[in-house]
């Protein structure tokens, strides 16, 4: 993590209109709560999320976001306090247990800055989407102030088209059509009369990559005629980094690039719509699919719609890493413990960060350019896991993936080398598994099941000697004389035997049982045969 994440539409700069304190009212108690005696005078302009390990910017009239302070001293803690307070901070947010409150609360009073005190069960990211909402609420609206009725939305489609002079549509991440224009007059076409009669977007072969390139776009994006659809301009509704739906404005001035007006008016409506949505997000009264939905949906690659990295704040051009966590002999409770303990503290550094129980494990995909980089942020939570859930647990690392359609090859990788970890005798095995700390188990995995799958790659000679126990030993002798390069009494050694007994062995597998040892690649189809088998 940087020092500072750079400023998501949540963290830019607005007009000093709301107070620290009208924050803490509005967010309630549930959310957020001082700590100590407050003073909530300060004008909040900004948020921002901030790396303790970095020295603090200029925060002039900031609410810093402060994810990765449960596990600082409180000296630590008073002297990050203090730097913020120095650079014009007008609050620190942060997470703690009970019983460190008294310490916070001193020093809140010995710093002068406002602490806050964020509840457990609210993330990061929906802590942004809120103070996003709020202080967005502060800016001059769309247009002229007007009674808006029971359904906001609809008010705010029909601005749009007057505007625009063609028919708006309001849609969440599913592409349900949540609110239309009716303005008369407006241009509309078949397309969207189609999605207005089934509140659904009809499919399009264009639907995929238009709604992921909108989705990763900080302003409104135009789209040509194509065929029967009139000119689209369309831009991404966020509440912070938090995607909630889109909006598409038919262009009845034609196909000409955007204008700053255009734009102007596309983000100030994207703000609003983000306000009434994120209430909806917070009372799970919405229609879209919530994050896990998203990524169990990635994890089988079923009805795969192509923008669930943007929908998830993923950067495509980064890639995501999936990490796969195994605690053996875990029920249902230690899994769904296992799931909250590595969401809980993986997001503090990830806040893109997505988690689910499937099929007895838990993974988890988070934005990572390099398999390196997601070992590093697995690292810590072995130590969390093995205290809070089970010891022994492992963890897999498949990455980085580019694709939507890529996470369900990342997924059964994922299986297969946790696989390769539980079969693996060497006590040097590493808890954390990548495909090139096991890629010769990997090898012999795969071996087998092509073995297993194709009956005229298998020697019947060799299937034999491993049907009966007489013959057994055969085999086995075969075996290891093979790994150690036909050296006879490094084989004797292994086995135990006399090096007379290896030759009649393997006198009896030429002989007797057909075995042909003669050129290299005989005896490399050989050995395949007998390990994938052992």
């Amino acid at each position: 993590m940087d020092a500072v994440i750079p400023p998501t539409d949540g963290a830019r700069l607005l007009g000093p209109r709301v107070t620290l304190a009208e924050l803490v009212e509005q967010l309630g108690p549930r959310t957020i709560t001082p700590v100590g005696s407050f003073r909530g005078a300060a004008h909040v302009i900004g948020t921002e999320f901030l790396d303790i390990a970095d020295d603090v910017p200029d925060a002039t009239g900031t609410l810093l976001l402060a994810p990765s302070t449960a596990s600082l001293s409180t000296a630590r803690l008073a002297a990050v306090a203090a730097g913020a307070a120095d650079r014009g901070a007008a609050g620190l947010a942060v997470k703690c247990s009970a019983d460190r409150l008294p310490a916070l609360a001193a020093v809140s009073e010995s710093t002068g800055l406002p602490l806050l005190r964020v509840a457990d069960r609210i993330s990061w990211r929906l802590l942004d989407a809120q103070l996003t909402r709020l202080l967005g609420e502060a800016e001059t609206p769309l247009a002229v102030p007007q009674d808006r009725g029971a359904e906001p939305l609809f008010a705010l489609a029909n601005e749009l088209a007057e505007f625009f002079g063609g028919s708006v549509a309001i849609e969440d991440l599913s592409r349900n059509i949540l609110a239309y224009s009716s303005v008369p007059g407006q241009l509309i076409d078949a397309l969207r009369t189609h999605g207005i009669l089934a509140r659904q977007v009809p499919a399009s072969p264009y639907n995929d990559d238009q709604y992921r390139t909108v989705l990763r776009s900080e302003g409104a994006v135009k789209y040509p005629r194509l065929g029967a659809e009139e000119p689209r301009v369309a831009v991404a509704i966020r509440a912070g980094a938090l995607p909630l739906g889109s909006i598409w404005a038919i262009d009845a001035s034609g196909e000409g690039p955007v204008t700053p007006e255009q734009d102007e008016r596309m983000r100030r409506a994207s703000e609003l719509a983000g306000a009434h949505l994120l209430d909806d997000f917070r009372l799970h009264a919405t229609n879209q699919r919530p994050r896990e939905d998203r990524l169990r949906t990635l994890l089988t690659g079923i009805d795969l719609t192509g923008t669930e990295f943007a929908e998830l704040g993923i950067p495509e051009e980064r890639g995501a890493a999936l990490l796969g966590f195994e605690v053996p002999g875990a029920g249902p409770t230690a899994i769904a413990q296992l799931r909250s303990t590595v969401i809980r503290h993986l997001v503090l550094h990830r806040p893109d960060a997505v988690a689910v129980a499937h099929r007895g494990r838990v993974y988890t995909l988070f934005a990572a350019g390099s398999v390196d980089e997601a070992v590093r942020a697995a690292e810590p939570l072995l130590p969390l896991v093995d205290r809070l859930v089970g010891e022994g647990s492992s963890v897999a690392v498949a990455g980085p993936v580019h694709r939507s359609g890529e996470v369900a090859g990342a997924r059964e990788l994922a299986d297969r080398l946790l696989g390769a970890a539980a079969r693996g005798s060497n006590p040097r095995m590493p808890r954390i598994v990548t495909a090139a700390g096991v890629r010769p188990s990997l090898v012999v995995q795969r071996v087998a099941e092509l073995f297993a799958a194709s009956d005229e790659l298998r020697d019947p000679a060799i299937d034999s000697l491993r049907a009966t126990v007489a013959t057994r030993p055969i085999a086995d002798t075969l075996l290891t004389w093979l790994e150690c390069f036909g050296n006879v009494a490094q084989t004797a050694e292994r086995l135990g035997v006399h090096q007379n007994t290896v030759r009649h062995r393997l006198a009896r597998a030429t002989d007797a049982h057909g075995m042909h040892l003669e050129t290299p690649d005989e005896r490399l189809a050989v050995w395949l045969q007998l390990r994938a088998s052992a």
